[in-house]
């Protein structure tokens, strides 16, 4: 197995640069990839202080950073050691630059927006972790999504994963014997998305949940007559009330959040052209 290095330089969260460092080693096999990541890099004191663990574990520089002058020092410093160093968003920024005509932002202007970025991403965890599983239904109008669906059919992690993108989420379980509340119907900010799973997987799910528990594996909660009758409630409701439906069955949570962003995308495209 191939070991390397990978540094990962930021001036703000790094959660970008992580992604593309996540996604391009995927595309390779067999490889132990050592991360170093270096969030909010702001000046040439901490900048001095990484390259000390670099030069000590050699691999590839990663780095977004927008400060001209730590740019220059880091990438000085990088070939003074002879180690490769990329810059990972430069090609797609020089290439929308010529498209657009534009330079991209200064340091400045790019830092207030990635400063707002994250503290949206704070507030909206913070306001997905108060509503989960139906909790706060009183003010979910200032949710920008709420997740419907029974037992087990990963409303929570999905909402967290949203919260992590920057979605304020909401979440509450269906069950036929205890209707959601009417607020429920009446949102008009928030999108509504129903979260549905096959009665075959979610009987797999709720048993695989209920012996992590240490609780007896055969209940009314995994009976399939059971199940069917409270999956074919949620899909009345979905149905009924107009909302989008997420099947989960063969969907990992990152792909049911963005085919869930995509859907909020294309409803706030469709808003505003209507406006």
């Amino acid at each position: 197995m191939a070991r390397i290095h990978l540094h990962l330089l930021s001036d703000s969260t790094g959660e970008t640069l992580e992604n593309i460092a996540k996604a391009a080693i995927g595309l390779f096999e067999n490889v132990e990839a050592i991360r170093h990541f270096w969030p909010m890099v702001r000046s040439e004191v901490h900048l001095d202080r990484i390259m000390e663990d670099i030069a000590a574990n050699p691999g590839l520089v990663l780095f977004t950073l927008t400060n001209h002058m730590l740019r220059r020092r880091l990438e000085t410093r990088c070939r003074a050691l002879g180690l490769p160093h990329v810059a990972a968003l430069d090609s797609v920024a020089d290439a929308l630059s010529n498209i657009l005509g534009q330079e991209t932002r200064t340091r400045p202007g790019r830092k207030h927006i990635l400063d707002e970025a994250y503290f949206a991403r704070i507030e909206a965890i913070q306001f997905t972790i108060a509503h989960d599983d139906g909790v706060g239904h009183d003010n979910w109008e200032e949710a920008d999504i709420v997740l419907a669906g029974v037992s087990r059919a990963s409303k929570t992690p999905t909402s967290i994963y949203l919260a992590n993108r920057g979605y304020k989420t909401a979440n509450i379980p269906l069950v036929p014997e205890s209707p959601p509340p009417r607020s429920l119907y009446a949102l008009r900010h928030p999108m509504v998305v129903g979260l549905t799973v096959s009665p075959e997987r979610l009987v797999q799910i709720r048993r695989n949940r209920l012996l992590s528990l240490n609780q007896a594996p055969e209940t009314a909660y995994v009976d399939i007559d059971k199940v069917q009758d409270e999956l074919a409630f949620a899909r009345r409701l979905f149905a009924d009330n107009g909302w989008p439906v997420i099947d989960m069955t063969r969907r990992s949570i990152e792909e049911a959040a963005a085919a869930i962003i995509n859907l909020f995308n294309d409803r706030v495209l469709a808003e505003g052209d209507g406006a």
